[in-house]
């Protein structure tokens, strides 16, 4: 085990299995890998082009009982990660932040944080999609919602955007085996709807 120290000053142990020096931050550690599937389907079939961003970390302490088992023994992220996922996709940017909540009610703004937001606020002012994609475990379902619906409650001092909210507001996501999440369906479903009509009236 070695210690990981957040930008926060908050502390986490985490395992020693190999002396990588970038680790990959988040909650729902189901979903994310159900999201690096698809990701990994969408750009093998050369659909869209988007990853799981690293967060770097900064190497403090290092035991060296010998040189074929060197062990991280602390560390921490050298700065605040921004969101989960980036790429392009129909010529957009693309970024979005992927949670996960056993809340069956609502999904608390406190699991995001305000670098998060304003990151999310700066990609749709530059003109790219920004959203969250959303698990509520209680109920098996994964939405994809828009980030300007959660600035906009989060904005107005909110403290979560409910079940309901989400359900009316969000696009649920198509569940399968390739990709694991359709989720660029949904995207297209709520960035796309004019290009997906012109091309239902050509064909």
């Amino acid at each position: 085990m070695f210690m990981i120290k957040y930008p926060n000053g908050m502390k986490k142990q985490t395992s020693d299995a190999s002396p990588v020096l970038t680790r990959y931050g988040g909650r729902g550690a189901s979903l994310e890998d159900d999201l690096n599937r698809s990701n990994e389907y969408y750009r093998e079939c050369d659909i869209a082009l988007i990853y799981k961003k690293p967060t770097p970390i900064q190497v403090v302490r290092v035991d060296y009982p010998n040189r074929a088992h060197a062990k991280i023994i602390e560390a921490y992220y050298r700065t605040p990660s921004t969101t989960d996922y980036n790429g392009i996709y129909q010529g957009k940017a693309i970024d979005f932040e992927a949670k996960e909540t056993i809340n069956k009610t609502m999904f608390p703004f406190k699991y995001i944080h305000a670098h998060q937001i304003e990151h999310l606020r700066k990609v749709i002012k530059h003109g790219g999609i920004a959203f969250l994609i959303i698990r509520f475990s209680a109920h098996a379902q994964t939405y994809l919602v828009p980030a300007e619906e959660i600035l906009s409650r989060y904005d107005a001092k909110q403290k979560s955007i409910s079940y309901r909210d989400v359900c009316s507001c969000g696009q649920l996501i198509r569940e399968g085996f390739t990709p694991r999440l359709h989720y660029l369906d949904a995207v297209d479903a709520i960035y796309f709807k004019e290009e997906i009509h012109h091309d239902e009236k050509v064909k």
